[in-house]
């Protein structure tokens, strides 16, 4: 498997605190099956400075002590980079990365609020020649009164990307409700684990891929966790990516029926 969202980079921002956090996420993520990883930081002006010199450097960094310690993951880069102002100059100068540079970008929304001008801010990303590939919308605390809006961005050319402890249940009742919705209703690109530790988030794919796999059979299971990442690296264009599954509603869950709209 490939996950082509981690927060494993130790130091950098809210993920692995130090090199032996890193070296355990990285024993987990091969224990589980994942044979490669995006070293994916946060980048947010003010709070999290990174840019592409620097993650690849701790990249490079981080992949010789795997590799001096016998662990058999393959490191590459990108970042979850949030929605700001001068985004697309930042990937045109290279500042910004993208996901083992290519074409496609991580995009993570505001958790809290919807941003102003949402779907314009990504579909200019989209115009310009890059896929955004939108981070946990299952997570976004405004996702109720917004779903429509992430289904129009996939028709756009956004491709999404869900959580795999968010489909295991690990963020509760709602993410996992939304985490469902996504998958069943054939709008996931692909899953990523978006961990940031070796002890309560960890880099752990299998789980959320047997869920998946009941959901939408082994093919599609198999899809969002290796064709599709596999494709992103080869930076292939989605008219030649395995395509989403037919769209079908997925019959009402029955946390969803205990769980009110939120207001």
């Amino acid at each position: 498997m490939i996950d082509l969202h981690c927060h494993i980079l130790p130091g950098i921002d809210d993920g692995s605190k130090d090199l032996a956090m890193s070296l355990e996420m990285a024993r987990i993520a091969v224990a589980d099956g994942i044979q490669v990883t995006a070293c994916t930081p946060h980048i947010y002006p003010g709070l999290y400075l990174n840019n592409t010199a620097g993650i690849k450097a701790a990249r490079d960094e981080l992949q010789k002590s795997l590799d001096e310690n016998g662990i058999a993951l393959r490191l590459t880069t990108g970042a979850d980079v949030h929605l700001v102002p001068g985004l697309l100059e930042g990937l045109r100068a290279g500042v910004v990365p993208s996901l083992h540079d290519t074409r496609y970008v991580l995009l993570e929304p505001s958790h809290h609020v919807a941003p102003p001008r949402f779907a314009e801010s990504v579909f200019q990303l989209v115009a310009a020649g890059y896929v955004p590939v939108i981070t946990h919308p299952e997570r976004l605390t405004w996702i109720e009164d917004h779903f429509q809006t992430f289904v129009d961005l996939i028709q756009q050319g956004s491709w999404m990307q869900v959580t795999a402890g968010a489909l295991t249940g690990q963020f509760g009742p709602r993410p996992k409700y939304w985490a469902e919705k996504f998958v069943g209703d054939g709008l996931t690109h692909i899953l990523a684990t978006d961990a940031h530790s070796s002890t309560r988030r960890t880099p752990v794919m299998s789980e959320a891929r047997a869920v998946a796999e009941r959901l939408l059979g082994a093919k599609e299971a198999r899809n969002l966790v290796e064709t599709r990442p596999a494709a992103i690296m080869a930076n292939r264009v989605p008219s030649q990516v395995a395509p989403l599954p037919e769209q079908k509603p997925a019959v009402e869950g029955w946390w969803r029926k205990l769980i009110p709209p939120r207001k």
